[in-house]
């Protein structure tokens, strides 16, 4: 049966689109996610229209088979794992910006579009396409939809689902549904485009995506902070926030961080550092004055040392720290990088919690994370090929998100559920609430082709 659905897509797709050579469906195996098995695929089907997309699910419907949708592969949670005898369906191809509208402010793009090719696209025209995960450079619209990807500016500016009016989806039967709408409003029925953001490739395909655009932010300066506790740099956080300021990005580096970026590469950061803050305004001509206050409010709570850039040039300097993170961990041994995300007011207890939590397990937690919303990114470091280290990091990583939830919290703030996290919720849906998540799962694909197995279990 199987081997006749690969012979049925190459005969209606052609040899070009349908791949199943051993070799590249191992290399297509798996995304960026640390302790998520992979199974061994069918066959990867990479189509370049909606219609070609229909027709791989039709077949996959018919013949049962599951279908996973990769992008770019750069999610850290597993869900863009392939479990065995499914197929790979890949969006490379479906890689074409559509239309950029400066009069109504909107982009039409495919899912294989990578998100800094988009930003700088529509900057081109004056424009800003906000949402900016980490790896916007290689990460694509399609895979930050099915995450629900924020990034370091969303605490000005929010987060992909924020930015999407409407979709083209391809269901698992085959059939085409477009959701939302093209206007700024629209409120006629359930909200089916907010409820395939974030979804995983668990409800359908998205092929087609109408995001909503902003006027290209002004000249960005930056202002870094340091301070002797983790309580003086978040009581200044706090006090920048509730300033009436609107950073366009406000990061926070805790004590380990700050020493791992240091050992890695010498950027003079004091070695009794407790944390740091990282703050921009993009407000051009006003955002001298505006980093001149944030850094007053930093000296105010204590900081030990405050830089203000005065030119894009300094400011790139300053945020080289945060973006030294992942870099400096590596040397360290094998990462595994939690994504809890707690009201604001809970930080503290979030850091001091995840110490603890730290020596408990014997495992180095390094916490940086976007502090001006409360989504932070606990990062277990433990030893290469050592399985009793790789045991205590799994149950410190538990623990994190355990203690996320007990501050009211979320196992995830950007990353995802993927299979890495989806024992854990129902810990924080509840059994009624994970019942209606499976109920709106079998309305959208009774067979459960979609990507089984990730986010519900």
């Amino acid at each position: 049966m199987t081997d006749s659905l690969v012979a049925q897509l190459r005969s209606e797709l052609g040899d070009a689109v349908v791949v199943d050579d051993p070799d590249i469906l191992d290399s297509h195996r798996n995304d960026h996610a640390t302790f998520c098995t992979a199974g061994v695929p069918l066959a990867l089907v990479r189509p370049s229209s909606t219609s070609e997309v229909q027709a791989v699910l039709r077949a996959a419907s018919s013949a049962r088979v599951p279908v996973v949708t990769q992008g770019a592969r750069t999610g850290l949670s597993g869900a863009a794992n392939a479990i065995d005898g499914c197929l790979l369906l890949s969006t490379s191809r479906l890689n074409q910006i559509l239309e950029i509208s400066a009069e109504d402010q909107v982009a039409v793009v495919q899912p294989g579009v990578v998100n800094a090719d988009l930003s700088r696209a529509v900057l081109d025209q004056g424009l800003f396409y906000p949402p900016d995960p980490s790896s916007w450079e290689m990460s694509t619209i399609g895979g930050n939809i099915a995450t629900n990807a924020g990034g370091l500016c969303c605490v000005k500016y929010g987060v992909t689902s924020d930015f999407v009016r409407g979709l083209e989806v391809v269901l698992a039967s085959g059939e085409v549904v477009r959701t939302g709408r093209r206007s700024a409003k629209g409120v006629a029925g359930y909200d089916l485009t907010r409820l395939m953001v974030g979804s995983e490739g668990t409800l359908g395909v998205v092929t087609e995506a109408t995001l909503a655009l902003r006027p290209a932010p002004e000249a960005a300066l930056t202002a870094a902070a340091t301070f002797r506790s983790i309580e003086d740099g978040i009581a200044a956080a706090f006090a920048v926030m509730a300033s009436g300021l609107r950073p366009s990005l406000l990061e926070f580096l805790d004590q380990p961080t700050l020493r791992a970026i240091q050992d890695y590469r010498d950027m003079g950061l004091p070695a009794d550092a407790g944390s740091m803050v990282i703050a921009q305004s993009d407000r051009g001509p006003r955002a001298a004055e505006d980093v001149g206050r944030i850094a007053a409010i930093c000296a105010e709570h204590g900081a030990v040392d405050v830089a203000e850039a005065s030119d894009a040039e300094e400011s790139r300097m300053l945020l080289e720290a945060r973006r030294l993170v992942n870099a400096s961990l590596e040397p360290l041994g094998m990462t595994l990088i939690d994504d809890v995300a707690v009201p604001r007011s809970q930080l503290v207890a979030l850091l001091r919690g995840v110490a603890e939590i730290g020596a408990k397990y014997s495992v180095l937690i390094c916490c940086p994370g976007h502090v001006g919303d409360g989504n932070m990114h606990p990062t277990v470091v433990f030893e290469r090929d050592d399985p009793a280290a790789e045991a205590r990091a799994l149950e410190a990583f538990n623990a994190v998100m355990e203690l996320g939830l007990s501050l009211g919290g979320t196992i995830t703030g950007e990353h995802g559920i993927g299979t890495l996290k989806a024992r854990m919720l129902e810990n924080e849906l509840g059994p009624v609430g994970l019942e209606l998540h499976r109920r709106v799962k079998a309305a959208f694909d009774p067979f459960n082709l979609l990507n089984p197995g990730k986010v519900l279990l």
